[in-house]
């Protein structure tokens, strides 16, 4: 269910600088391994699998058979010969063209504003990227991310054989559960996923269209089907309740369990006028639940990057602040393309900007969204975050990886 990459429209121009950056991002490295592609160390020169995608020697020598001298491509599965790459010579050419003419890397394209004036607080408010783990293999195409407490304990789902996996704070996976499937503690195709307070691990699985709990050691618990028609995103609230939200329906239902029964006590819709619900998150601070919609195309202009508006409701679900890509484009010239959210401790809204691969905080909203840039470097396609302690974690679902960003300490606290 991972979205496939956002490219910009034919009316966005981006600068020189802008689509270096995506070549070297996107072309001049290995996307298993994530090492630059080099002509002077032959292991890490770029190759061409007979179904068209380019590995690096080293990765094409780790995943293949060594009897068979066979591997399946990492990309689209298909069965390559070992014997049948050859070098990618026009990679090779496109680095060595640029490294003549370009002796200092480009900027990123996320720090050219657009005469904003937010570089200088870019600098100063900044996140700062602190470790990455995860990769191809470990997992694929991931598409929501939960935090256990305070523990630090990272849960992800994915695409891969066992659908959840929980990494401990240091990024060490622990284990994974979930096998493919529509059976008894199986997952078919998982969107996102929530943690509670006592640990359970609740997913929702778009292929069987039911919400799924299960243990942290990963035992079935209980499975809420035949209520959805499309469920989508997850959190807990401060009482314990499960909220998510139905993409078809345009819903967003409260479910209370007893875990210890596996019986699902309640189920309620507490929002019923939403378009096209995805993300979900609850503050712990203050109540509110964020829910961000994605509108029909009939309501933004042909040609126009998708319309989204996030929508925050108290605890009792009434509708608190509401705004959408339009209004900040309008309110401040930023042209944020919204997809997931979350909230910090302080209960300051925090979303991905999906189209340029940004982390933005909006404040509480209330006063209105006071723009603040918290990451702008080192993320691809970025599809969940969580916020812990002092940390922003970031699941990037273009190179496969958690990514944890935290403020230098002479800076106070950001998150």
């Amino acid at each position: 269910m991972a979205e496939g990459p956002a490219f910009p429209s034919r009316g966005s121009l981006r600068s020189p600088e802008e689509i270096l950056r995506e070549i070297q991002i996107n072309l001049l490295e290995c996307k298993v391994c994530f090492e630059k592609f080099s002509t002077q160390q032959r292991e890490h020169r770029p190759q061409n699998l007979s179904c068209g995608h380019v590995l690096c020697l080293e990765c094409i020598r780790a995943l293949s058979h060594p009897l068979l001298r066979k591997l399946e491509c990492p990309f689209c599965r298909q069965l390559c010969s070992v014997d049948s790459n050859s070098h990618c010579q026009a990679l090779s050419d496109l680095q060595e063209l640029l490294l003549s003419q370009s002796p200092t890397p480009p900027a990123p394209p996320h720090r050219a504003k657009e005469g904003l004036g937010l570089a200088e607080g870019l600098t100063a408010r900044a996140l700062h990227h602190c470790t990455a783990f995860g990769g191809w293999g470990t997992l694929i195409n991931p598409t929501g991310i939960s935090v256990l407490g305070s523990s630090g304990t990272l849960v992800v789902v994915h695409d891969g054989k066992k659908r959840v996996v929980v990494f401990s704070p240091q990024g060490r996976k622990l284990h994974s559960f979930g096998p493919k499937g529509q059976g008894s503690g199986e997952i078919c195709f998982p969107v996102d996923v929530a943690v509670t307070s006592c640990g359970h691990v609740v997913v929702t699985d778009a292929g069987d269209k039911a919400l799924k709990v299960f243990t942290s050691r990963g035992n079935h618990v209980l499975t809420v089907k035949d209520s959805f028609q499309m469920p989508w995103g997850v959190d807990t609230d401060s009482c314990g309740h499960i909220l998510v939200s139905d993409f078809q329906a345009g819903t967003l239902s409260q479910v209370k369990v007893n875990f210890i029964n596996g019986l699902a006590v309640k189920h309620q819709r507490v929002v019923s006028d939403l378009q096209h619900p995805k993300a979900v998150a609850c503050c712990g601070a203050t109540g509110n639940t964020a829910v961000m919609e994605h509108l029909p195309e009939d309501t933004y202009p042909p040609g126009r990057n998708p319309h989204t508006r996030l929508r925050v409701f108290t605890k009792d679900f009434r509708l608190l602040y509401q705004t959408d890509t339009f209004s900040l484009m309008l309110q401040s010239k930023v042209r944020l393309q919204m997809s997931v959210m979350t909230f910090d401790q302080n209960g300051d809204v925090i979303v991905i900007d999906s189209n340029m691969g940004m982390i933005w905080s909006l404040g509480q909203l209330q006063s209105g969204p006071a723009l603040t840039p918290l990451v702008g470097d080192d993320l691809i396609r970025p599809v969940g975050l969580v916020t812990l302690n002092n940390s922003l974690i970031i699941l990037d679902g273009g190179d496969h990886t958690v990514k944890m960003y935290s403020a230098k300490s002479d800076n106070g606290p950001l998150i």
